[in-house]
């Protein structure tokens, strides 16, 4: 039956639950996740359990014995060559991986990649490398949706021909153990620990979805394999680490351990052609959500579709994302819920444009089919309602219109991430923000978690260009895309040292010919900073950095974490006070050979640093 809010959910859960007792766990499991990701998450979830329930009844899924080696799990076999090979910055990030894992003999490390990047490269290189150098090891790769089973998968066969994996997931309609590689779907598996057996290493994709409390599916798999394992290692891998409400997914008692791991940047990767870059554009058409309320820091659902859904607001924002389109052929729009995105469908399609729409109650082969048809062309435009979030892959997307309203930093870097893969037919990919997401969130190179505590009302700077509606830093004097020149401002603003249209700026590369660094005493904090000037072929041209090693929080991590960037090694243990540890430092750095290039985007009278490129020696 169609849910059209999560009540419905969970009176049908309930029902399940009177009707099948044994289930409990697993149907409370559903709940909360369906109260705490939203309904389509829940609906997700639920229709895995009951394939799963399924195929149980049909007696497909045997005694442990039996599952255990359903067609003789092949052992781990010498790798055959592939011809792939991992980019420099997927490299890095197994390098960088490694490197964590030798200086924390505990702890659970996190690899952050920007959406696109080739995660499942790295996890199919970690797999390969793991077996080929350790052949007893057991790996379990788990995540949440069937597309991202199947895409991890196929990277891995890409890699590696003839691994020795198995499948144990009931949407992908496989249920496999005692391979030496297993990738699973979590609602699956989560109850089956004790089947798995041991495991010496668990990687989690989307890892922001893990609870910070020791509650919910994952954290339960993970205690079952500890309890036969306690040496367990898990790695996580997330474009997103921080949860709504919780903050870093490193914040205790989150399972994740400090440092993040990050290799490459959003803008390093768009700079270097490995991802296509957003244009952003205010709309004329904007959503007035004042007088909706929140539960766990998001809005509550059943008031937003109330608030947005409107047959006069959809019928307005329709009309505005065929004219701004022009010839855009694939548009993705991201919308409330389920009424809310079959509504705007059918007003494409009442204006002469090829539209389905996508829920988490589209039956499986239905929803093949219309993604099928939306990476063909047959179709021009899918609407959804949270379910091409994850898992979703079609490079050629060139529209995403945002008609979800949140507050969830996570959720709105997963949406806008759908348009980062470089296309075939252009170099960019449009985003319409008509729910008000990037002037609330700020640009997708430079989205932090609030901190704990905040009311979340804070706003970043940002303003319109009147000519041509592009989303721009408040401090921009000239737009960047119509060459508009605004006006001097009357008043000043108290601003954020970062931009805000959803790429955070144009990106500038200068030749460096020398660098000097030094301690800085910053008078309007209070503090000591290690200050670094970059000399470029320009003599008016000195690029400064100014790294904040002592301050508390994400400030003093992104600076340690750059600095051993810059250093090519772990940081050394100093001793003496702040000034005395800077100092030796900048001796240290002074010592080295500067980079040859230097990347960095503008932010008023400051610079914002992106990469430095060294010769190889």
């Amino acid at each position: 039956m169609p849910y059209t809010n999560v009540n419905e959910l969970l009176d049908a859960l309930r029902q399940s639950l009177a009707e099948h007792p044994a289930e409990r766990d697993t149907l409370k499991a559903i709940a909360t996740i369906a109260r705490r990701d939203g309904l389509e998450a829940g609906i997700a979830a639920y229709e895995d359990w009951k394939q799963s329930r399924l195929s149980d009844e049909a007696g497909a899924e045997h005694s442990s014995a039996s599952e255990a080696a359903p067609d003789k799990p092949k052992p781990a076999q010498p790798a055959q060559t592939s011809p792939l090979q991992l980019r420099d910055y997927q490299q890095r990030a197994l390098d960088q991986l490694y490197d964590w894992f030798v200086q924390h003999k505990t702890g659970n490390p996190c690899i952050v990649l920007p959406t696109g990047a080739g995660k499942s490269h790295v996890v199919a290189a970690l797999c390969k490398d793991a077996l080929t150098q350790w052949p007893e090891t057991k790996i379990l790769m788990a995540t949440h949706v069937k597309e991202l089973i199947e895409q991890n998968l196929e990277k891995l066969l890409l890699h590696w021909p003839n691994a020795p994996v198995g499948v144990y997931s009931a949407s992908v309609g496989r249920k496999q153990l005692g391979y030496p590689i297993t990738y699973a779907g979590i609602q699956s598996i989560w109850r089956r620990a004790e089947d798995v057996g041991h495991v010496d290493l668990v990687v989690i994709d989307e890892a922001h979805l893990v609870s910070h409390k020791d509650t919910g599916m994952y954290r339960s798999f993970l205690d079952g394999l500890q309890q036969i394992n306690p040496r367990l290692r898990v790695v996580g891998l997330t474009a997103t680490p921080f949860r709504l409400g919780h903050g870093l997914i490193t914040d205790p008692p989150a399972i994740f351990s400090k440092p993040l791991i990050k290799p490459a940047s959003l803008t390093e990767l768009i700079a270097k052609g490995y991802l296509a870059p957003l244009w952003s554009k205010a709309t004329d058409t904007t959503y007035d959500v004042s007088g909706v309320a929140k539960r766990n820091g998001d809005y509550v659902e059943s008031e937003l579709q109330a608030a947005v859904d409107k047959d006069e607001l959809n019928r307005s924002v329709v009309d505005e994302i065929i004219t701004r389109a022009g010839n855009r052929r694939s548009w993705l729009v991201f919308c409330t819920g389920v009424k809310h995105a079959e509504h705007i469908a059918a007003e494409l399609r009442e204006r002469g444009v090829e539209a389905a729409c996508i829920t988490g109650e589209t039956p499986k082969t239905e929803r093949e089919r219309l993604i099928g048809e939306f990476k063909r062309g047959t179709l021009r435009a899918l609407t959804n309602a949270n379910v091409l979030t994850t898992g979703f892959d079609h490079p050629d997307v060139d529209l995403i219109a945002m008609l979800r309203p949140t507050e969830s930093p996570g959720l709105y870097v997963q949406m806008a991430g759908r348009g980062l893969r470089p296309k075939s037919h252009t170099d960019h990919c449009l985003v319409l923000d008509f729910a008000g997401v990037v002037e609330r969130h700020g640009p997708i190179t430079a989205v932090e978690p609030p901190e704990k505590g905040s009311n979340g009302n804070g706003r970043p700077p940002v303003k319109k260009c009147p000519q041509c509606r592009e989303l721009v830093h408040a401090r921009v004097k000239e737009c960047p895309v119509c060459g508009y020149d605004f006006p001097p401002a009357e008043r000043t603003v108290n601003l954020w040292l970062r931009d805000n249209d959803i790429m955070g700026g144009a990106v500038e590369t200068h030749a460096v010919t020398r660098w000097h660094w030094m301690p800085h005493y910053s008078v309007h904090s209070g503090r000591w900073l290690l200050l670094g000037e970059y000399h470029t072929t320009s003599s008016r041209l000195v690029i400064t950095q100014y790294l904040t090693l002592f301050y508390p929080g994400f400030p003093g991590r992104r600076a340690q974490a750059d600095l051993e960037s810059l250093l090519g090694e772990p940081l050394p243990q100093l001793q003496g006070s702040e000034q005395e540890k800077l100092e030796e430092l900048a001796k240290i750095l002074n010592q080295k050979p500067a980079p040859f290039g230097i990347s960095f985007v503008r932010d008023g009278k400051f610079f914002r640093i992106i990469s430095a490129k060294w010769r190889l020696l």
